[in-house]
Order: structure tokens, then sequence, then C-alpha cells
């Protein structure tokens, strides 16, 4: 795997309504670290939506310090995490924080890491997962991994990268089309549609070795790829018995089962949370609108009415969300449904948004839009209060899917 030489920045736009205020201490040696661990935390919890960062400039903490918390009350902060950073004799790092409740006057706890240097950047993920958890009991997702597409001139690169875009490597180059990559539950693999033999076959990929196994090379077209929630079946678009249809077939191989008989186009089929139900996208009714149906296939009932084109269903991890793209005026923005009460929220102000996809913690979407003219990953809340661009530096940058927990 190589590295990708361009490094992402993180913008941040918008305010939230509730969010708590932090104090970051930069950590004690972290000018002789290739990586500034504060600054890393800070950006991952300010992207989350949930903190407001104070300043803690000119203070000098780590995690033993006997903090003055009073004075961190006076500033307006509610927590406090401090830490250090030491380089061992035999090269790797020791890395120490601590997290303070600033309000009760409370020690939340901290963590110890001994890491080689190139794993800097997943600890300091993994604090700000920790200081996540501790004040939001919700499960931090920076520790996770997205992937997504690049093209240069005729290059297409399939990349894995950290949840913040950086430390990208290159999981496959290709001079045809790499499209629909898909995580499998379990993290290890992705499902992927590739044009290589110059029509779309699916491909499975191991992350780790990078070796990779093909699993749908049926007559006509394969694509649209998703995983059940076991990791066991794969349901897939196939147009090998005429239209584009929807099929399951098992994730090593096999013949695939025909689950829909629609005179339509039924393709982008995600699973429920529970594996229960697929929801796919037809234009059945005219034109192109989310479904759902038992994941054995049988009666489909339509979920989307606003508009007239909603394609590209996300399920959030939770089963509360469903995020889409519908074409507003011309314009393709991304939308938030909750379930339960069928209530739609239009969450950006950008006109090409595509390829929604849920952190596993159900609290971020990323996506691809044109953001200034630019191709762009962005993140935002469910609300669209806080959005950060996760900005690539060449080509088009497109088709994001974010990966599950780390096991």
């Amino acid at each position: 795997m190589m590295s990708a030489l361009a490094q992402f920045r993180v913008e941040i736009s918008g305010v939230g309504l509730t969010q708590m205020p932090i104090a970051i201490a930069g950590f004690r040696g972290e000018g002789q670290s290739p990586v500034k661990i504060s600054g890393v935390i800070q950006a991952d919890l300010e992207r989350s939506g949930h903190f407001k960062l104070m300043d803690a400039a000119g203070q000098a903490l780590d995690e033993g310090s006997r903090a003055d918390l009073p004075l961190w009350r006076q500033r307006g902060a509610d927590s406090l995490a401090a830490g250090s950073v030491t380089r061992l004799p035999d090269g790797r790092y020791d890395v120490r924080f601590r997290l303070w409740d600033v309000v009760r006057g409370q020690d939340l706890g901290g963590q110890v890491y001994t890491v080689p240097a190139g794993d800097l950047r997943l600890v300091s993920h993994k604090i700000a997962d920790y200081i996540h958890e501790k004040l939001t009991g919700d499960k931090g997702v920076f520790s996770t991994r997205i992937a997504y597409v690049t093209k240069s001139g005729r290059q297409h690169t399939l990349w894995v990268a950290d949840a913040d875009g950086e430390n990208a490597q290159v999981a496959l180059a290709s001079p045809e089309p790499i499209i629909s990559p898909a995580w499998s539950p379990g993290g290890d693999s992705l499902a992927y549609v590739s044009f290589e033999a110059r029509k779309p076959v699916v491909y499975v990929h191991d992350v780790a070795t990078g070796r990779r196994r093909l699993l749908a090379n049926f007559r006509g077209s394969n694509s649209a790829p998703a995983w059940s929630p076991d990791g066991r079946t794969v349901a897939l678009t196939l147009s090998r018995d005429g239209g584009s249809q929807l099929y399951v077939m098992d994730a090593s191989g096999g013949e695939p089962r025909r689950l829909t008989q629609s005179p339509g186009i039924d393709t982008e089929p995600v699973f429920s949370p529970d594996g229960r139900s697929i929801y796919f996208v037809s234009d059945r009714g005219g034109a192109p609108q989310i479904y759902r149906m038992p994941a054995s296939g049988g009666a489909a009932e339509r979920v989307t009415f606003a508009g007239t084109y909603n394609i590209s269903p996300a399920i959030s991890p939770d089963g509360r969300w469903l995020a889409y793209v519908s074409r507003v005026n011309g314009a393709f923005k991304l939308q938030v449904m909750e379930l339960a009460t069928g209530t739609v929220n239009a969450v950006t102000d950008t006109a090409a948004d595509e390829s929604p996809s849920f952190a596993p913690n159900s609290r971020l979407i990323v996506y691809a839009t044109q953001n200034q003219g630019r191709e762009a990953l962005m993140t935002t809340t469910l609300d669209g209060k806080i959005k950060a661009r996760l900005a690539g530096q060449d080509g088009d940058i497109r088709e994001p899917s974010w990966g599950p927990f780390q096991k």
C-alpha cells in the first residue's frame, strides 16, 4: 500500500446548538513528536458537533498534574484533558492522558499507550473516542476508517483512510472505473465494482492483505453490492436475466437468488441493521424512489414520497434514520428522514451531493459533493449544523463508505 501524499485538512462550518466547552491542553513533549496529538484530538471533537474547544494555550499540564479545576471552570470549560508523549529508547512512544470533569471536580480516568511512530495518529483518535464516550455516552468514531474513490486523469484509485481522511492508503489502482465500495460488517473487507473487465464486476478485497476475490461476474451487469449485518450474504443488482433486478448471494460466492420481479430498474440495495428488510431504489412507479421489502423478497412498500427523484439510500446503524439524495429543482441534495415519523430534513446547501454513508455511531454522515467548485468529501451532523470538509488535493473524490467500529 502506498501512502497518499495529499494530507486532508478539516474546515468546520456551522454552529451546533448544544456544545460542551472543553479544553485540550498541549501534550507535554509533543513538540518532539511527529504528530501533534492535542491538535488531532481537537479536530476530532470539533467535527463531532458536540464540543466547543476552549483556549488552553500556555498551560503546562500533563496527565500527572494536579489541575486547578476551579480556574478552568472560571474560564468556561466543563472538562479538561491533558497528557504527555515521550520517545522511548527503542523508538516507540509512550502516550498518556487524563480527563477531568471540571464542573463536578471529578477525575474521569485516562489511558496509557506504547506505540510505534506510525500509530500516533491512531492513538490520538482513540483518546478522542475515550473523551467522546465519557462525556456524551455515545461511542466515538474517530478511530474508524473510511473508503473512497478518486479519479485523476485516467487513474481510478480506491483508498482506505482514517475517519478524518488522513493517513490514506491505496487499496486498488486501475485505469478503469471503481465504484460502490461497501465495508463488510467486520471491517476486514470491502466489496466494490470494477470495470477492468470492460463491464461491471463485483470483487471482495481483503483490506489487511490486499488480496481480492471475484464475487459476481454473471452475464450482463453486476453492481451495487451491500452486505447483510451478519456478513454472510451480499445483496446486489444483476442484469443476467434481462432488466436490472435485486439478488442475494452467499458472501463466499455461489449462485444468486433473485429477490425482485419488477418491470423497472431495481438497484442500490441496503440492509436494515436488523437484517430483516432491504431498502432499494426502483423506478417501477415511473421515477426513481426508495422502497423497502423483506430481506427474503416479497411485496415492496414505497418509503420516499417528496420529489420525483430519490436515490442512494443509507440506513443509520441504530435503524432510526434514512439518508438519501433527492433531486430538487435540478440540484442533488442530501436528505435525512426519521423513519418512525417520515419527517424529512435537507441538511446541506450544496447542489451536487452524492453517496451518503453513516458513521457507525449513527451521529455523522460522510458524503461526496462539490464545494466551492471542487470535489470534496464532507461530514455533517444529522441536523446539518456542523459540517467538516475532508479536502482531497487532486482529482475527483467520491463514493465514500464509512467503516464499522474496529473489533
